[in-house]
């Protein structure tokens, strides 16, 4: 860095604002990519000597930028072709979208942190990133747990950890992968929730000359960076809630009092991508369809879709959650390749909103496919509790994680939703279930179309997909 520069980069904002007008083009140029001189003190990696350096906090923090920064500096050297400190980086996104176009070719991403003659290539059909001087990173991403099976990185960073469909399966193989250089690093950036693997790092942080280091932060810390309108609009609806905490605040927020469903259930009876499933007796796509649709997607009102099976060994799994923001004929295709692709016996429909539409839309896309309409007449709570009972005896459990599902659940009282949040979610669920354990919910009116009666696939030897 230039003496000006090193001198901008330790005034205060309003004295470097002044200084910066005279500052010549070549020293703007520099400045560009001095993430030292525009990153916040707490967007900088810890000056101890620490492997795990966990950032909990808000969207729109600059959890992106700062994981992308972070890898730009262990894998470029003083010069293009300088080695750099790590020459094989793993980089763990939620899913394969979200390692393409958030943490490789975001605005925030990888490629747009680095200058021209340093900037890596990158090869998505390789799911790789190659620097000049020859520095590798190797994308990997949450549902996918066994692409980390076998590679050796020299450090990582795993973003949005709290929201992977198999969080702890893809940390497990992520540690044993780690075994290259002398203290490989691991960065990871997400917005907190209460699960297990966030716990025990802020519990080992906790611990005397701790090697884990944990940053939180508020969305509202980068308001510079952020409209003022957004900002304003967000903290009006969700300032003190409890979904405000956690995705503005950054904190890592309990169950509910009175909850139907708590993490501790879920998390005891959950089961991983490794386990040996049983034979499923049925499999039931179950929809809870939106009540409002717009051109807008943000606009368009969530349409659960959870697919359930029941077990030859008499318990329920919840086996995937496909729930989207789409119009009708959007939501009712997403159901019916579930369907396909988990060999579905019948689509249980709610239709108090749609009627007899709501059939016809999942006809439309496939005629010949089994619907079954369900009308509910007692409200979300009435219908919930028998499920929720189920989950308590440890008769339920789920396929891997479920973050935006298992929110939902959490907000759900016996009082009802906590919050403003829908539970489209929930609800598709509770009726999936339903009609896997139909003596639970006698008084629910059922409005069966279909001919025959059901013939099981018993032999199936195992939920199809896994």
């Amino acid at each position: 860095m230039t003496s000006l520069a090193a001198r901008l980069a330790q005034l205060p904002e309003a004295q470097r604002a002044e200084l910066l007008k005279n500052t010549t083009p070549e020293v703007a140029a520099e400045l560009l990519f001095r993430w030292d001189f525009w990153a916040r003190p707490e967007q900088l990696p810890p000056r101890c000597n620490w492997l795990i350096w966990l950032v909990l906090s808000g969207r729109g923090w600059g959890k992106t930028r700062t994981g992308a920064e972070w890898v730009r500096s262990i894998a470029c050297g003083k010069t293009p072709l300088a080695p750099g400190k790590c020459k094989r980086i793993a980089i763990v996104g939620e899913t394969a979208a979200d390692c393409r176009d958030v943490l490789a070719q975001g605005d925030s991403g990888i490629l747009s942190v680095h200058p021209k003659d340093y900037r890596p290539i990158y090869a998505q059909s390789t799911r790789s990133m190659t620097w000049p001087n020859g520095a590798k990173a190797f994308f990997y991403n949450g549902t996918e747990p066994d692409q980390l099976r076998g590679p050796n990185h020299d450090a990582a960073w795993v973003d949005e950890l709290c929201k992977y469909r198999y969080g702890r399966e893809c940390w497990d193989q992520l540690q044993f992968g780690l075994r290259l250089g002398d203290r490989p690093q691991q960065l990871i950036t997400t917005t907190p929730r209460p699960i297990p693997i966030i716990r025990d790092l802020v519990a080992q942080s906790a611990e005397p000359d701790s090697t884990v280091i944990v940053t939180r932060g508020s969305t509202f810390d980068n308001h510079h960076n952020l409209s003022a309108s957004f900002l304003e609009a967000v903290e009006e609806r969700y300032g003190g809630t409890r979904l405000g905490r956690q995705e503005l605040g950054g904190e890592i927020i309990d169950d509910v009092p009175g909850a139907l469903w708590t993490r501790s259930v879920l998390d005891g009876n959950r089961r991983k991508l490794s386990d040996d499933l049983p034979a499923m007796q049925r499999i039931i796509i179950s929809i809870d369809p939106a009540v409002k649709a717009s051109k807008d997607t943000d606009d368009t009102s969530e349409t659960g879709i959870a697919v359930v099976g029941l077990g030859v060994d008499g318990r329920g799994y919840l086996i995937d959650d496909r729930s989207c923001r789409l119009g009708p004929a959007g939501w009712a295709g997403v159901a019916v390749s579930a369907f396909d692709y988990y060999e579905g016996d019948a689509i249980v429909a709610e239709v108090n909103q749609g009627g007899d539409m709501v059939e016809q839309v999942i006809k439309a896309v496939r005629p010949s496919i089994k619907v079954i309409q369900v009308r509910a007449t007692r409200g979300k709570v009435l219908r919930a509790e028998p499920i929720s009972a189920l989950y308590a005896q440890g008769r339920i459990s789920h396929v891997g994680s479920f973050p935006t599902l298992e929110d939902q659940m959490m907000q759900f009282t016996a009082f009802g939703i906590e919050g403003d949040e829908g539970a489209d979610r929930v609800d598709a669920l509770v009726h999936g279930f339903t009609e896997l354990f139909p003596s639970l919910i006698s008084k629910v009116e059922r409005k069966p179309k279909q001919s025959g009666g059901f013939v099981g696939k018993a032999n199936r030897s195992s939920v199809t997909g896994y």
